[in-house]
């Protein structure tokens, strides 16, 4: 009896893994490269939020310059936390546009670092693509 109630349990936490923490972070390794985005030809980085524009949180200051340098490979990753189902969002590139969901956001953060330092290292989108998804997926 007690080995039935055992398996009974597991049974069920097995099954509430994906509902609890949702598909995304309960298998992060299935994720596809096809949900990112392609990036929009001509993008640019003019509407990423200026030094000027966060005064109030000057630490964040250095990845909001970083990812204005790199607005073609932000536009084309599809962000890590979450924010991509918010309206309005489509890419990397929007948390660091607008509300600026990068100003508090350590993933958005982590993500726009790793994209620049790859860009740098001459890595392909595809390339920058796999490694924040293996490390942020």
């Amino acid at each position: 009896m007690a080995s039935s109630r055992r398996h009974f349990l597991a049974s069920v936490a097995a099954l509430a893994v994906p509902v609890l923490l949702g598909p995304r972070r309960a298998f992060a390794g299935s994720r596809q490269d096809g949900l990112h985005p392609d990036p929009r030809p001509g993008i640019d980085g003019s509407r990423v939020l200026t030094a000027k524009q966060l005064e109030d949180a000057p630490d964040v200051i250095p990845y909001f310059d970083k990812v204005r340098r790199i607005p073609q490979i932000a536009d084309g990753i599809r962000c890590q936390c979450d924010c991509h189902d918010i309206p309005g969002f489509r890419s990397l590139l929007s948390c660091f546009e607008g509300d600026g969901m990068a100003r508090h956001c350590v993933i958005c953060q982590g993500q726009g670092q790793l994209a620049y330092d790859l860009h740098r290292q001459g890595k392909s989108l595809k390339a920058i693509r796999t490694a924040i998804d293996e490390e942020f997926g």
